[in-house]
């Protein structure tokens, strides 16, 4: 019951830091991201022992010159392609015996194109279509909290099977699918309530943050067993800290961000 307050909690806080964005400008709601970024990356830092100020520097010039400043398509889609190869490349490491570089050596790698690109492609899933609507922003959030709280909740209810027991021992198959149904359902309900995409583009979405959400929970956790602790923070005394609320949003925004691009052109 207690983690579920937790989440629940995590939840409407997401939400009602967009909806204050909505009501103000843009520029608002790049300094809010701006200001869950810097607390992000300060524990992620710590996560993997990147004592350098320049990643502090690196996420502000991101988010203005790639977010803010809408550069071509083809810096963007290059950016783009780095942060899904580094996010592919985290996930491949799940079933590793051996860590790559990724992990071992390499930090200012997924610092920049993990992290931080986590925290441009949220910032710009928002204008997705070329016209600023955070109300996207807001649909994703209650899926990716929906995906997490049914997950959690059908896992501790109903799970038997682990779903990667090195990784995380209390994510189970049973689990994974409970979060799948309800940010389906949340999906549908979205579809109803938002004049923004097609049902089909909502439950697509749905999908897409409870797998690649999924995948980016692992990820964190990974991160925080080679770093041998676990939270991320304490941000949240006895909860963690910010990483490991927003880590989902963080791994799943440039598939999300690419899928709405190939949805744009398509149509």
């Amino acid at each position: 019951m207690r983690e579920i307050v937790v989440r629940s909690i995590s939840g409407i806080l997401y939400v009602l830091v967009v909806i204050l964005s909505m009501h103000t400008s843009y520029e608002i709601f790049m300094v809010l991201f701006l200001i869950l970024g810097l607390q992000t990356l300060k524990e992620f830092k710590k996560l993997i022992q990147l004592k350098s100020f320049t990643s502090y520097l690196l996420l502000p010039i991101s988010l203005l010159l790639i977010s803010y400043y809408h550069p071509g398509e083809i810096i963007l889609y290059i950016y783009l392609g780095c942060c899904l190869l580094v996010n592919i490349l985290l996930a491949k490491d799940l079933k590793s015996t051996t860590n790559s570089l990724l992990l071992k050596e390499q930090k200012y790698i997924p610092t920049m194109l993990y992290i931080i690109g986590g925290f441009v492609f949220i910032t710009r899933i928002a204008f997705s279509d070329g016209v600023f609507k955070p109300e996207i922003i807001v649909g994703v959030f209650v899926l990716i909290w929906c995906n997490d709280t049914f997950a959690y909740i059908i896992g501790k209810s109903l799970g038997k099977n682990k779903l990667l027991e090195s990784v995380s021992p209390k994510k189970t198959i049973e689990g994974f699918f409970g979060g799948l149904i309800g940010a389906i359902i949340a999906g549908f309900i979205i579809f109803n309530i938002l004049d923004i995409y097609t049902l089909a583009i909502w439950i697509s979405l749905g999908v897409i943050i409870s797998v690649f959400g999924t995948i980016g929970d692992l990820v964190q956790s990974n991160y925080k067993r080679q770093a041998g602790v676990k939270d991320s923070g304490n941000l949240m005394p006895g909860h963690g800290g910010l990483y490991d609320r927003l880590d989902s949003a963080i791994y799943t925004s440039p598939f999300i961000y690419a899928f709405l691009q190939l949805i744009t052109y398509v149509s």
